[in-house]
């Protein structure tokens, strides 16, 4: 039950995040102005953007890995000691791969 919820929750997100990488790869496409105050303001934003646009990348990535572990055995073991990752800490953080005591180490 947990893993079926989980799945969807992810699904949504990573729906979400594409929406957001989209709308910011539109934005980077856009021109410039020519006036040079506005070029200060907008390479500045240019740089909050990319941040933006590369922690949505890598949250996008950690949504995959997750996707592909709930196919297997894996999900929800730890790396570490393998042992089960309660359920409390899964739906708290679902990309985690250790359980709280491992990852108190």
């Amino acid at each position: 039950m947990i893993v079926e919820k989980l799945k969807a929750s992810l699904i949504t997100k990573q729906n979400e995040l594409k929406s957001r990488l989209a709308a910011i790869e539109n934005d980077f496409k856009k021109g410039r102005s020519q006036d040079f105050s506005e070029q200060s303001a907008e390479r500045e934003n240019d740089e909050v953007l990319d941040e933006i646009h590369q922690q949505t990348l890598l949250e996008l990535q950690k949504i995959q890995q997750t996707l592909a572990m709930l196919q297997t055995e894996q999900y929800g073991i730890c790396t570490e000691c393998g042992k089960q990752i309660s359920k409390e800490r899964l739906e708290a953080l679902p990309y985690t791969k250790t359980c709280f005591n491992c990852s108190q180490e």
